[in-house]
């Protein structure tokens, strides 16, 4: 199940997923019979995830780790993973388009970590980045189950296939480098957190593939995986949180833009989906100002990472977050800079 407090035994990592719970719940009420069936599929997947973390665990553990290695799983509609291997590193494209997409979106991932921060994979030792496209049957939804990517194909009228959106791939992948590096809760303000910095390096990673500059970007998260009968643009917005949809059967963005506005409801681990607006408004703020004419990772991206990687800690929240990034602006770059970034959190009410 897309249960987001499930935790796997081995490293108690919860599951991850990209379309939150909220929006399964409002389909459920909101949505035809079989789009409510479809949602309380999703929500209630399965109770199979501890066999699978032992079948990934068998397998993955026959081939070592090596440079950019991506492995491509097809579960056939199943709830197996991870399924059968379809594609592997350097082999030609595949004749199905989310293979190809689950391959490239990853490649992308791991092009803009080695690239731009030096980083050797989602772990830092190189990991292999696998995947598991057409998981289950109309699943609408995508995860990171603290070892591989997983892909469902969507209902096919509310949610296209769930490799479509490369910010997606990207915003999923980061979720297992919060996962090694600062390991952020996933509850309350540490949850929100822990969401936004997927938002965060996720847009950063389409950004890149496309050579986009700060003042190009949508600044959107999930473009294009909504149907064209929804009445949305995105899952979220990072420049105008809660203005991503406002649809009959989704229901309405709830992400508030300001810390006045926090959820502090037990809906989705306490707000982790909804309260990550203030932190990504946040980031979009000081990424357009301190890099208005280039690229949001020159700046604002090298704070943000340096902060994930060597200054949360797992109960942090957003003061801690705000005074982290101010503090390594300073260190970093400068006065300025520090400045500019303290004005971004201020405008969000931190």
């Amino acid at each position: 199940m897309c249960n987001h407090g499930l935790l796997h035994q081995a490293h108690r990592v919860p599951i991850q997923c990209i379309v939150p719970p909220h929006i399964l719940e409002n389909i459920i009420k909101n949505g035809k019979k079989n789009q409510q069936d479809w949602a309380l599929r999703n929500l209630h997947t399965s109770g199979q995830f501890r066999g699978e973390r032992r079948a990934i665990q068998a397998v993955f553990a026959q081939t070592p780790a090596g440079e950019k290695r991506r492995t491509i799983y097809d579960a056939g509609g199943s709830e197996t993973l991870p399924g059968k291997l379809v594609r592997g590193e350097g082999d030609k494209a595949s004749k199905d388009v989310s293979v190809n997409e689950a391959y490239d979106g990853s490649g992308s991932v791991y092009d803009f970590y080695t690239e731009i921060f030096k980083r050797n994979s989602v772990d830092e030792k190189g990991m292999r980045l696998d995947s598991t496209v057409h998981y289950g049957q109309k699943y609408d939804n995508a995860f990171w189950n603290g070892q591989q990517m997983v892909y469902g194909d969507g209902d096919g009228e509310l949610f296209n296939r769930f490799t479509i959106s490369l910010d997606v791939i990207g915003h999923e992948l980061t979720h297992g480098v919060t996962q090694y590096e600062a390991s952020l809760e996933y509850q309350g303000e540490p949850g929100a957190l822990n969401e936004s910095m997927s938002d965060v390096f996720g847009s950063m990673v389409l950004q890149f593939a496309k050579k986009q500059k700060t003042s190009a970007a949508s600044w959107l998260i999930g473009e294009g995986l909504l149907a064209k009968s929804v009445r949305g643009k995105a899952l979220r917005s990072m420049s105008d949180p809660g203005s991503a949809y406002d649809d009959p059967t989704l229901g309405k963005d709830p992400q508030p833009d300001n810390y006045k506005k926090l959820y502090k409801g037990s809906q989705d681990n306490g707000g982790v989906h909804i309260n990550s607006g203030i932190p990504n408004k946040a980031f979009y703020l000081a990424a357009t100002t301190l890099s208005p004419n280039g690229y949001s990772w020159e700046k604002a991206g090298a704070i943000w990472y340096e902060v994930l990687c060597n200054r949360l800690r797992p109960n942090s929240g957003f003061a801690d977050c705000r005074d982290l990034t101010v503090a390594v602006a300073k260190d970093r770059f400068g006065a300025a800079e520090s400045a500019a970034v303290k004005k971004a959190w201020r405008a969000v009410g931190l």
